[in-house]
């Protein structure tokens, strides 16, 4: 394919005579209008280019017995295995339209491939396709749900990256749906029809990716856990830096593994290849943007599965592998037209590699996972690339592979002034025990780290939260100051005037004051006690009668009233006794 030798043309037309569905280029004849054209006018016009291409003439054997265009066939080799050598000429109006030589499989191969083609059919559709859909909608419905958990301004810079690489990739396929339909009339419609239906598919993907974005942050958030940080969090610079770190890595371990899937497979299941003409990147308007496709599976499928469907199905299930499973298995459906034969083998080897994009989600977040994907297919789509040949493609081969890491560095730079030093992690959680303080100033015992797999409720306040994993990423804020230590109120002089003694209208609300000459037992009054719930308010012996002038310290505004409000004196009767 790189000798720059003519293997075969097409000429285009200008007329307007309807062809067939088929290619010209296809093994099939193509029905167009000959122009009452004799098989001894045919055998002329096709001798010479025959010739020109370095066959023959004389051995070959025709098989065309009238009918349209014509078929030869080499009689002494012109096999590779089973398959049969064949040379097609079509034409039109009198004139030579297009020469192809074309390996015809035997006929058991082709039945054979359209029942596998049929199968992957129906796995797309019935099980990809539904099943999908199905997400899309719950991703509608859990996103309104989840809104106060999440921001609906989350998820647009994607879900418009996602759709413009789409729409590019469509018009990129230009040249296939052409040459798979024709240009001419039934052909051109055809072609229009598929490449409008594909732009309007993208589009709802888009829109469903949108609000599987905002549902699945909201899902985790609502759990305590943070596995897509916002670019305004602290250490978010050197997190993005190190999630590309791990792409790369993770990337090629699974390109690794996909190798050994391979192997096994093709050893215990006699799983086997061809190539795809529509992937392949001769059939593209520009080859070189192949590459970008990794983009958009990188970002829709793991928002799609893994952000938004495990956090689902792991609230509806409480089981993160089974949920892992589920959405790697329709994620594996997805990809059953690949020409990898049997079709069942695809989603056994996606089933793996899909867990295994399941535990880098889990363990290192959203972007990591985002990063693993699109170097994975990022490498696998360059050397497609590379092997078009040319300077420039492997020029452009090895910029899409570096390409992940300057995104990433270029957020680093945009980010690292932001955060306390730009840790990562930033701090080490507080030990179980350990008072946390809310930005009330109030000691708050607060709630051990949660467990990763089976996380408890999250914090009730708004402050400082106890992040899940010390390892990875976590919404970290400013560590509140703890509260001032409640001081133990001062015993008054009894023989300090009465001019002087407080008032009933406290200036502090954090400190007590008395009326008379009352006073609190602080002898018997021990520190408080920053584990459990603090309350300054002495209680009374129950088996013993209150005594006639003990007065209780006046309740703070923001405390609830009591339940029985006949055993608290008033003021008024408190002025009243001290006149």
């Amino acid at each position: 394919m790189n000798t720059g030798k003519v293997v075969a043309f097409l000429i285009k037309t200008d007329s307007n005579t309807p062809m067939d569905n088929s290619n010209p280029l296809s093994p099939k004849p193509s029905s167009v209008n000959e122009g009452n054209m004799t098989l001894t006018q045919k055998v002329e016009q096709a001798r010479p280019v025959l010739k020109t291409m370095g066959y023959d003439p004389a051995s070959l054997e025709l098989q065309t017995d009238g009918g349209y265009g014509l078929d030869y066939t080499l009689r002494d080799g012109g096999k590779l295995g089973e398959a049969q050598l064949h040379l097609k000429f079509t034409f039109e109006e009198g004139e030579l339209l297009s020469f192809q030589p074309v390996l015809t499989p035997p006929a058991s191969y082709t039945q054979y491939i359209e029942k596998q083609t049929t199968l992957a059919y129906w796995l797309t559709f019935a099980g990809y396709g539904l099943f999908t859909l199905v997400l899309g909608v719950l991703a509608i419905v859990f996103a309104s749900l989840k809104r106060k958990h999440t921001s609906f301004k989350r998820g647009i810079v994607l879900s418009l990256i996602y759709c413009a690489v789409s729409v590019i990739s469509v018009v990129n396929m230009w040249p296939y749906f052409e040459a798979s339909f024709g240009s001419q009339d039934y052909g051109m419609f055809m072609t229009l029809f598929l490449v409008g239906l594909q732009l309007i598919l993208n589009v709802l993907m888009a829109v469903l990716l949108y609000f599987s974005l905002v549902g699945g942050d909201g899902l985790w958030r609502e759990r305590g856990m943070n596995m897509w940080p916002r670019s305004k969090e602290k250490g978010y610079g050197k997190y993005v830096l190190h999630s590309a770190a791990l792409g790369y890595l993770f990337a090629i371990i699974l390109l690794g593994v996909q190798s050994i899937i391979y192997l096994v497979l093709e050893n215990a299941l006699g799983v086997f290849s061809s190539s795809d003409d529509s992937s392949s990147p001769y059939n593209m308007a520009i080859p070189a943007l192949l590459p970008l496709l990794a983009w958009m599976a990188g970002i829709g499928e793991e928002g799609v599965y893994r952000l938004f469907g495990i956090g689902m199905l792991k609230k509806l299930l409480r089981n993160t592998f089974v949920a892992s499973i589920i959405t790697s298995i329709i994620w594996a459906l997805g990809h059953t037209l690949y020409p990898i034969y049997p079709v069942y083998s695809r989603p056994v080897e996606l089933l793996i590699i899909g867990l295994l994009f399941s535990l880098v989600f889990l363990r290192y977040g959203f972007i990591a996972v985002v990063f693993a994907h699109v170097m994975f297919d990022t490498i696998l789509m360059s050397f497609s690339l590379m092997t078009v040949g040319g300077a420039g493609n492997i020029a452009l081969g090895i910029f899409y592979i570096i390409m992940p890491g300057i995104i990433a560095y270029i957020i680093y730079l945009f980010t690292r002034n932001k955060g306390v030093d730009n840790a990562y992690p930033p701090y080490t959680p507080p030990q179980p025990g350990m008072p946390v303080y809310a930005p009330t100033g109030q000691p708050d015992l607060g709630q051990p780290p949660h467990s990763y797999y089976n996380p408890g409720a999250p914090a009730h306040h708004h402050g400082q939260g106890l992040p899940n994993d010390p390892s990875r990423f976590h919404q970290y804020q400013e560590p509140q100051a703890p509260a001032a230590p409640v001081q133990p109120p001062v015993q008054p002089n009894k023989n300090q005037d009465q001019q002087h003694r407080p008032d009933h209208s406290l200036e502090d609300p954090g400190q007590l004051s008395f009326t008379g000459e009352q006073q609190l037992k602080s002898p018997d009054q021990q520190p408080p006690d920053h584990s459990q719930n603090v309350n300054l308010t002495k209680q009374p012996d129950p088996s013993a009668a209150p005594p006639q002038s003990s007065i209780e310290p006046m309740k703070r505004d923001t405390e609830q009233p009591s339940t029985s409000t006949d055993s608290l004196p008033s003021h008024d009767d408190d002025t009243d006794k001290s006149r």
